[in-house]
């Protein structure tokens, strides 16, 4: 699921995804 996440949506520069796009992203697979 995380690898589906992270091809989806863009990780920041630090590799892991921010607050923002994890919950976008979270209510996207909601």
């Amino acid at each position: 699921m995380t690898t589906k996440i992270r091809t989806r949506f863009a990780p920041s520069p630090t590799g892991y995804l921010h607050i923002g796009g994890a919950r976008t992203a979270l209510f996207n697979w909601l």
